[in-house]
């Protein structure tokens, strides 16, 4: 017997379109509550009623990319061929819409669990980004394996699709004339055509601009929850090949928009004092993950996944308010190494990715630094080959200069704990001063440390915490092989981490602090640099308060950024989340589209940042200056290669 063959009925054909049409919006609402179900967690303050909202307002998104997936489809399904009720022919339609809607039900069932990693919908720059990682054969198959029940899900989906599609047969309307027929189905394709142009914009007036996924606001208390709305064809296809960065005017004055923001740093005249600069970069560790930074949870008895970072930070200055500029792996060495935010797309994939920049290295070259960048990943890994030489950095070091395969995970790359030795122990043949950087590769799906280190870290709340067990304890190693070394009484370690990850407690949940890291500088035996800084710091920080510890004084060089160790300077975080910058300034959180303020919290008053105030308090109006200034210094220098001092 065979299980796809269903017994079907013959309906008006027009009838028939309509139920394919409804059944794909039914599959789509299906999976917008399997997606809040299974990341349920990440949105406590969503309740059912709001839920309710949501998949209302889920359904224009829905309607949006079924049309967009199934236009073809119609097309050739109204269209009065005379072949078109042969068993051929309704053969060639049945594969291709059962093709395009299992394109669409893939999509929906990826971001299932992968909404957990990057704290988004997946879009078109996420999906380039895959296509150029060098190991994604392995990393597909794993991550069927890991989650084989969402693979189940989505052959369980098309399953259904196809006994569906099979349930009615479409039936030829008759007339007595033989030449009505023809002129109706014109008739309804225009119809159709006219019908799927409102559905695809989202709405009918001449007014109305094409929906895209910041709409998805109207329906949602914080943009976080937007997710919920969309669905993910609908993302991928709203970004496909869409210009990148737009180009704003909100200050026509140049020397208005400078005063009010300007990422140019004119660094004072200082003594270069020839510090060697180590900046680690650890893979989804979240400040969350710190015992040290959050003594309040678990009612005071919380202790964290990281006892060596815990005792490191009591001889550095930390920034416990420290959030990441973007949400991926590959958003944070442009952030982190050149002061660029992640804003809009990420740098490296972006069509403007050739652009000329200063990155820390690259400055520090000219000063007669040895620049050196390490990651334990296949070279060529996410591109950070490439953009460490677009930074500056002279060499890179990766699995292949590791040159032993006995130490590799067989997914991401050579064990943390090897490969931090390897660290020390290239560092130690480096002429000084020297810059260097780390990326970190442990702490990561599949959630696995080396078999002699099975039971030793704690398993924790949730399957990332053994890696980051395992993860801070190779950074032990690090430095007591580090310290015994010459250079390392003259160096400046910077430690962070490239984006936040899935997590545990509530607290960590909002639309803020999915962003936030840890940012720890020490500087072994000096006492300026040790201490607790409450103010807000984020990644694009890092780079101008590096250079200014070091005395770096030889030109002016564009940062986003602040130099934290000013107490003078003004300090913000901006970050960009489901088609909206954010902004931290002071208590406040403002969302931004661009055009419209989405919505402001008062995260002092509302840390869970569930009331918005954009129309109730607005003493927030005042720091809209500031974020218009950034966001047009952004995005027009970007458009317009202008990321260097000339």
């Amino acid at each position: 017997m065979n299980p796809f063959k269903t017994k079907s009925v013959e309906r008006n054909e027009y009838v028939v379109l309509l139920y394919r049409f409804a059944t794909i919006m039914l599959f789509y609402t299906c999976f917008r509550i399997l997606f809040y179900l299974f990341n349920m967690s990440l949105f406590p303050n969503v309740g059912f009623g709001d839920l309710l909202t949501m998949l209302r307002g889920g359904l224009m998104f829905d309607l949006s990319a079924v049309l967009y997936l199934n236009i073809l489809y119609a097309l050739l399904y109204i269209l009065p061929l005379p072949f078109k009720f042969t068993k051929a022919y309704q053969k060639f339609l049945k594969i291709i819409f059962i093709t395009t809607n299992s394109i669409g039900f893939a999509l929906n069932s990826i971001d299932l669990i992968y909404y957990r990693f990057i704290q988004k919908r997946t879009t078109y720059n996420v999906i380039n980004i895959l296509e150029n990682e060098t190991n994604m054969d392995k990393l597909w198959i794993q991550f069927v394996i890991d989650y084989w029940y969402v693979a189940l899900i989505f052959i369980l989906s098309v399953y259904v699709l196809i006994k569906s599609y099979s349930a009615l047969k479409p039936r030829k309307v008759k007339f007595s004339n033989k030449w009505l027929y023809p002129a109706i189905s014109v008739v309804s394709l225009v119809i159709f055509s006219g019908f799927s142009i409102v559905g695809m914009r989202g709405g009918y007036r001449h007014s109305t601009r094409p929906i895209n996924m910041a709409h998805a606001g109207k329906f949602v208390n914080s943009p976080d929850e937007m997710a919920i709305v969309l669905n993910t064809p609908f993302c991928v296809l709203r970004t496909w090949n869409k210009a990148q960065f737009t180009h704003y005017d909100f200050y026509s004055d140049k020397d208005e928009l400078e005063t009010i923001y300007s990422p140019i740093v004119n660094p004072e005249t200082n003594t270069l004092n020839k510090k060697n600069v180590v900046v680690i970069i650890l893979e989804s560790f979240s400040r969350e993950h710190f015992g040290i930074f959050n003594k309040h949870l678990d009612n005071g008895n919380y202790k964290g996944y990281t006892p060596f970072l815990d005792s490191l930070s009591q001889h550095s200055l930390v920034f416990p308010n420290a959030f990441a500029n973007g949400q991926k792996s590959i958003d944070a060495m442009p952030s982190i190494l050149a002061s660029i935010p992640a804003l809009v797309l990420p740098y490296v994939v972006s069509d403007y990715s050739a652009n000329h920049i200063n990155g820390m290295p690259n400055l520090l070259n000219n000063e007669g630094y040895t620049t050196a960048f390490f990651h334990g990943a296949p070279n060529g890994s996410m591109g950070f080959d490439a953009f460490a030489k677009v930074a500056g950095f002279k060499d890179y070091l990766g699995k292949s200069e590791f040159n032993n395969d006995d130490e590799f995970d067989g997914i991401w790359g050579i064990w943390d704990e090897p490969f931090f030795e390897f660290y020390a122990d290239e560092m130690n043949k480096l002429k000084e001063p020297f810059m260097t950087s780390l990326f970190s590769v442990s702490s990561h799906h599949p959630f696995k440390v080396p078999e002699k280190y099975e039971g030793v870290f704690p398993k924790g709340t949730l399957p990332v915490h053994q890696v980051v067990g395992y993860t801070d304890n190779a950074l032990r190693s690090f430095f007591n092989k580090a310290q015994e070394m010459p250079w390392y009484d003259n160096t400046l370690f910077v430690i962070t981490a490239d984006h936040s990850t899935s997590p545990y407690f509530k607290e960590s949940t909002t639309s803020t602090n999915k962003f936030q890291i840890p940012l720890i500088f020490y500087s072994p035996g000096d006492g300026t640099m040790q201490g607790v800084n409450n103010r807000l710091a984020q990644q694009i920080d890092i780079m101008p308060t590096a250079l200014e510890y070091i005395g770096y004084k030889s030109k002016p060089y564009v940062a986003f950024g602040n130099n934290l160790l000013d107490d003078n300077s003004q300090s913000f975080v901006i970050n960009y989340i489901n088609n909206s910058y954010q902004l931290m300034i002071e208590d406040y959180v403002i969302h931004y589209d661009g055009q419209d303020i989405i919505s402001v919290f008062n995260s002092k008053n509302d840390p869970m940042l569930m009331k918005n105030i954009k129309d109730s308090d607005l003493e927030y109006t005042k720091h809209l200056p500031l974020m218009k200034a950034i966001i047009q210094q952004y995005n027009n220098r970007m458009i317009e290669d202008q990321l260097t001092v000339s």
